[in-house]
């Protein structure tokens, strides 16, 4: 388990630690430095995953920018704009699995791999929780309806991995469809079975109500297709593609089938889950989100709804994941700086603090409507 990650000249950052717990949310306005948290992390990840936090033969180890996780552009897009001229590094530090672990980078503007200047020789040996299987990054920008989806054995089976997009995420359903939910956390017991495909549509029909899915191969290509139905038995409708049906099922697929496939010691990154879904189904997503984490896994979750931080405390309120495992965090711009103040829930899904702009929009409109 990651217990904190410190980044000094980092995008948004001078100098910054985070806390991170088995769910942290990390909440704020737009361009308040949310997504630089988890884009460190996957920073980190892809350039592990590449060979880079390592030298071979002549070629340095570094901090590759530009791959499948993220593509933060050269060192003069990544380096904070306030450094100073006597530390002009780029420094990220991991805590966590008991351990911690730093990597220093040398800047260099035009570059998209960034010399290490300091590293640890063994980085996956320190946070087998970064550095191990299980790990997933959904983005923002996920899957949209679409006739078909890809068919990597690569990606689902060695790896494991549902794609930056989620655009792997139909395809592993449909080879680990039957693969069983052990975790008690995770159970939906009006589901059929325990397998990942009667758990992932009981999941999904509380973010749509009747909904079933289907993910089959297409004979003689490298694609799969995902569809969709309503009701049951003689009341069963016909079977419809993603793209006549809610934006918001096709959407949110990614993130039910990374919650119920993961692992005890499992990372997932995950921005915006309440995209395109309904109040209510953003709260079931934030509940999903806290089984999850109360299996085993570690979830950093960017998130601006309010459904979804009402939904973790509730979860908190109800048992389902103590409040020790959560941490939210603020995060809010001061001109080139961005700050963090990080307010907690207690056993009663109470938040210790509600500075200005966190999740007060209601209460701002409610007492304009009132005036």
């Amino acid at each position: 388990m990651l217990d904190r990650i410190s980044l000094r000249n980092f995008k948004a950052f001078a100098q910054q630690e985070i806390a991170l717990a088995p769910l942290t949310l990390l909440t704020g306005l737009n361009s308040s430095g949310k997504s630089t948290v988890l884009q460190s992390l996957a920073l980190l990840r892809q350039s592990y995953d590449s060979g880079d936090l390592a030298p071979v033969g002549d070629r340095a180890a570094g901090l590759l920018l530009n791959e499948e996780l993220v593509q933060l552009g050269t060192g003069r897009d990544v380096r904070h704009e306030a450094y100073t001229e006597e530390d002009p590094t780029i420094s990220l530090t991991v805590t966590g699995d008991g351990l911690e672990a730093s990597w220093s980078a040398e800047y260099d503007p035009e570059a998209d791999h960034l010399p290490l200047l300091k590293a640890p020789a063994d980085p996956a040996g320190l946070l087998p929780t970064l550095f191990g299987p299980g790990f997933q990054y959904l983005r923002a920008d996920r899957i949209s309806p679409k006739d078909s989806y890809p068919r990597s054995h690569h990606a689902v089976t060695t790896r494991g991995f549902l794609g930056t997009h989620g655009d792997h995420a139909v395809n592993y359903l449909r080879a680990h469809q039957d693969d069983v939910v052990a975790a008690d956390a995770l159970l939906r017991t009006e589901a059929s079975s325990a397998t990942l495909r009667a758990q992932t549509e009981a999941w999904m029909q509380l973010l749509c109500p009747g909904v079933t899915l289907e993910a089959v191969g297409i004979d003689g290509t490298d694609t799969v297709r995902l569809s969709f139905g309503f009701g049951s038995g003689v009341s069963a409708s016909n079977r419809y593609r993603p793209s006549n049906v809610g934006f918001g099922l096709t959407y949110s697929l990614p993130i039910v089938v990374a919650c119920l496939s993961a692992k005890p010691g499992s990372l997932i990154l995950l921005e915006n889950p309440e995209a395109h879904l309904h109040p209510q189904g953003q709260t079931w997503i934030a509940y999903l989100a806290a089984a999850a984490a109360a299996a085993g896994a570690q979830l950093i979750v960017e998130t601006h709804s309010d459904h979804v931080l009402n939904g973790l405390r509730l979860a908190v309120k109800k048992g389902d994941i103590p409040a020790t495992d959560t941490a939210v965090h603020f995060l809010r711009r001061d001109g080139q700086r961005c700050e963090v103040v990080s307010p907690s829930i207690d056993e009663d899904g109470l938040i210790s603090d509600w500075p200005k702009g966190f999740f007060d929009e209601w209460e701002n409109s409610l007492e304009q409507l009132l005036d």
